[in-house]
């Protein structure tokens, strides 16, 4: 009976030890798979940098690195690639871990502090942050290309939201410390010069228009006022003055403008040389006459059919820029953004990217026009194991 009961216990430990096994070979395999679904977009992504110049990518920061991706490791295999870092706010410092995007670097970088009215501060209608760091790193991409033609070397290049935006704050930052005074909220208004802004007429449409100096400032007063004597005024004859009687001057000029449409008081600033514009809406900039006047408008196609695009806003008498059909994603959501062909009567080249460029890296390639189809990026893991699970032997 003892030695039954030991049987017993021993083919149960067994069956334990085996159970134990398959799950460990199981965990085995399904890392390898892991493994191998990881690497596998490495290696189409290696193959892309065969051909290409540039190469951006917004990973966290450390995480190219991790991959391999870095400038020092990429140059030594491609010593003429171009690497373009894109991040929140760099690689080092006590913020380079720390998120971002477009509204919180609004904020971080006092974009918001000077934005709105008097009593709430506002964020900017558009994505300033995402397009002004697009911009800059367009710009640092073209000029390490240059520098490549006379040197035959690759650069690297780095780009951040913040300092982006904090160079677009130079005039509050120098106005703020050099000044001793905090710059304030206007709402449509300039913060330190009047009249600068918005004025409703007597129609309820407004006009924004801008004084820049004392010659203007007299033309407005004889020409739209009708009032020649504000312009010596000792209330109103400088902006200083002007800005500390701010509410009161903009009540009277309010009061003038009540009296007229506004197209009558754009047609009078017109005529006194008056700096003016309307203050559109969308739609009213979609149907606007300077834009149809100057043949802007372009029809692309798109999954969901033809659609106007306007042409980028860069003018080049030798050329057009190529507006090509809008790719499809996945389930055929469209691609974005598109890239621009600049088709020359010579040298034509492309710079290319694909939908995923915003969320992973992108391998840019300038090619001939006719091989013109987009080079495509990779999605790409921000974690590969480095060993295994534990084995039996472990």
């Amino acid at each position: 009976q003892a030695q039954l009961q030991r049987d017993e216990a021993q083919r149960e430990s067994m069956a334990k030890f085996q159970a134990r096994e398959e799950e460990r070979r199981v965990q085995r395999q399904h890392w390898v798979q892991e493994q191998h679904n990881a690497l596998a977009p490495l290696q189409e992504l290696e193959q892309l940098l065969e051909r290409a110049d540039v190469l951006v990518q917004n990973l966290a920061p450390g995480a190219a690195e991790r991959l391999g991706l870095g400038y020092e490791a990429l140059s030594l295999r491609w010593p003429r690639l171009i690497v373009c870092d894109i991040s929140g706010y760099g690689d080092s410092g006590p913020y380079a871990k720390k998120k971002a995007y477009d509204l919180l670097i609004q904020s971080e970088a006092g974009v918001l502090s000077v934005t709105g009215t008097p009593d709430f501060p506002a964020k900017v209608g558009v994505s300033m942050t995402d397009i002004g760091t697009g911009m800059y790193a367009y710009s640092a991409i073209m000029g390490a290309l240059y520098q490549r033609e006379r040197t035959g070397k690759g650069q690297h290049v780095s780009v951040t939201m913040f300092e982006a935006m904090v160079e677009w704050m130079n005039h509050p930052l120098m106005y703020e410390h050099f000044g001793g005074k905090p710059m304030q909220r206007a709402g449509p208004d300039h913060a330190i010069i009047v009249p600068y802004g918005r004025f409703t007429a007597g129609d309820g449409k407004d006009v924004m228009l801008g004084i820049q100096n004392e010659r203007e400032w007299a033309k407005f007063c004889d020409k739209v006022l009708g009032q020649p004597e504000l312009a010596t005024d000792p209330r109103y004859d400088n902006n200083t003055k002007r800005n500390a009687a701010r509410a009161e001057l903009i009540a009277l000029i309010t009061g003038i403008f009540a009296k007229m449409t506004a197209e009558q008081v754009v047609a009078k600033l017109d005529e006194a040389g008056i700096a003016n514009a309307r203050m559109n809406t969308p739609v009213e900039v979609w149907d606007h006459p300077q834009l149809k006047a100057r043949n802007r408008w372009r029809e692309v196609d798109t999954p969901a059919g033809r659609i106007a695009a306007l042409l980028p806003p860069v003018t080049n008498p030798e050329y057009e820029v190529r507006m090509d059909a809008v790719p499809s994603g996945p389930d055929g959501i469209p691609a974005r953004p598109t890239g621009w062909n600049l088709a020359r009567p010579r040298a034509r080249r492309t710079i290319t990217h694909c939908w995923r460029c915003l969320r992973t890296p992108m391998a840019w390639r300038l090619r001939p026009r006719s091989a013109g189809k987009c080079v495509g990026s990779i999605p790409m893991s921000t974690h590969i194991p480095t060993r295994p699970p534990s084995c039996a032997t472990s």
